[in-house]
């Protein structure tokens, strides 16, 4: 009888779920997978992120959202739900008449679902966030320095101040004996100042759920090409930020699950469409004497390696009859770069953009022009060597997703995962709730650690 009562006992205890863990979310703009998985093979020299692949679980690859740029992506990663349902369907919102002077999805108000950062102060959980997409006023971060920028002039740091919580950008500023950077900084200088102020944001609040974002890969990646020995250089320098926030987590809370995740990979370019001068030729963009929209009835909202088309009357037959031979014209010429014209059903199965009646996708090296220049020839020469936006199922738009901490699993591939995935897989090591997510947590066992 006691043999018998030992035994229950013990499987019961196997049985337990596992106690709530604190999580540090980073994310690392551009990183692809292979980096990571070889960086051997590619020279590189990234300790800090290797250590995840031998003693945690990492992805083969993540399968991203539509389309596969930042804050959609980033939005994704914390509601675990498509740009079509959490409501952030591009970096920079729609602007027919071009004067938001190109203002982005900063405000976390245009998420339409629970975050994990909401759903964890619903739980009980102080939030730490730094540089975050889409985090401005966002609910349930207790310390938010948030991204937003306007000119790159002074005073976007005053607007930072405004915006953040309040007293936090003092606090830090102290506490790390500089100036929080700018957020129009992209470099990687401008990354390692925010890596010091999430050490110090973690130091002094400990809070159990913290985000953190780091862009100078993804802007070397686009300057210099993925793969280029700048784009190396950069992520060398991140891997030693990434070390230094693990062990200021690890330090707040041993028993913490740390991930890095990604948003996107990249494709080298070395083309563009200019998808504005196309509608304006074909009557669909009407311009004052002064070169401004006058009247739209059908407009391009490119997204780098995609371009959503947003009709003025959804329901105008005629109108989408016409919308589509001129895009059917352009795809019909090569120089153009179009790879594939998607309709409104298939930008539904992918989860995009609901008011997009087209979504353009383009072929590998080609891009679509971003600035509204209506006047500039059809197709030329990129600024840019590398860039994504393309549709997700792209093999080198895959992201990346790696997780260790207590009772992960050591050295173990998950494979190619959904991205709408990581959400949850977070909120079930927090132990909260969050209601939105289209998937299930990712499925590993844990172990004793």
């Amino acid at each position: 009888m006691r043999a018998a009562l030992f035994l229950a006992a013990a499987c019961l205890a196997c049985a337990a779920p596992a106690a709530a863990q604190p999580v540090l979310l980073i994310s690392i703009d551009g990183l692809r997978p292979g980096d990571v998985l070889q960086a051997e093979q590619r020279g590189l020299k990234i300790p800090n992120l290797r250590k995840f692949v031998t003693g945690g679980v990492y992805a083969t690859g993540v399968t991203g959202v539509l389309p596969t740029v930042t804050y959609p992506s980033h939005a994704t990663l914390l509601t675990g739900a498509s740009p079509a349902r959490h409501g952030v369907v591009n970096n920079t919102t729609f602007d027919p008449r071009q004067v938001n002077h190109g203002g982005w999805y900063w405000y976390a108000t245009d998420i339409r679902l629970p975050t994990l950062w909401s759903a964890a102060a619903l739980a009980g959980k102080p939030v730490g966030n730094v540089h975050w997409p889409v985090s401005v006023a966002a609910q349930g971060i207790t310390w938010n320095l948030p991204q937003i920028w306007r000119s790159g002039h002074a005073d976007d740091a005053k607007l930072l101040t405004a915006l953040a919580t309040t007293g936090l950008v003092a606090e830090l500023e102290r506490a790390a004996g500089e100036a929080y950077a700018p957020g129009i900084d992209e470099s990687i200088e401008g990354d390692e100042t925010r890596g010091r102020f999430a050490v110090k944001l973690i130091e002094l609040h400990k809070p159990e759920f913290v985000t953190a974002y780091f862009t100078a890969l993804d802007h070397e990646q686009h300057a210099e090409g993925p793969g280029s020995p700048s784009a190396h250089a950069v992520l060398e320098r991140i891997d030693a930020i990434v070390g230094k926030l693990v062990a200021a987590q690890l330090a707040a809370h041993p028993d913490s699950a740390i991930a890095i995740a990604s948003d996107h990979g990249f494709e080298p370019i070395a083309r563009e469409t200019n998808f504005f001068r196309a509608f304006v030729d074909h009557g669909l963009i009407t311009l004052d004497a002064k070169g401004a929209v006058s009247n739209w009835d059908a407009m391009p909202w490119p997204s780098g390696g995609s371009v959503a088309v947003v009709l003025a009357r959804p329901a105008d037959a005629v109108l989408s009859g016409r919308v589509e031979k001129l895009l059917q014209q352009l795809k019909a010429d090569s120089a153009n770069g179009i790879a594939a014209i998607a309709g409104t059903a298939d930008i539904a199965r992918m989860g995009g953009n609901p008011e997009a009646a087209f979504y353009v996708n383009m072929a590998p090296d080609a891009a679509a022009a971003g600035s509204f220049n209506p006047t500039a020839p059809l197709t030329g020469t990129p600024k840019y060597k590398g860039t994504h936006g393309y549709f997700p199922n792209v093999a080198n738009l895959q992201a990346t997703f790696l997780l260790t901490g207590k009772g992960v699993p050591e050295g173990r591939s998950l494979g190619p995962i959904d991205m709408r995935a990581i959400a949850p897989t977070l909120a079930a090591l927090l132990k909260i709730e969050l209601a939105g997510a289209e998937v299930p947590p990712l499925e590993f066992i844990p172990t004793a650690k």
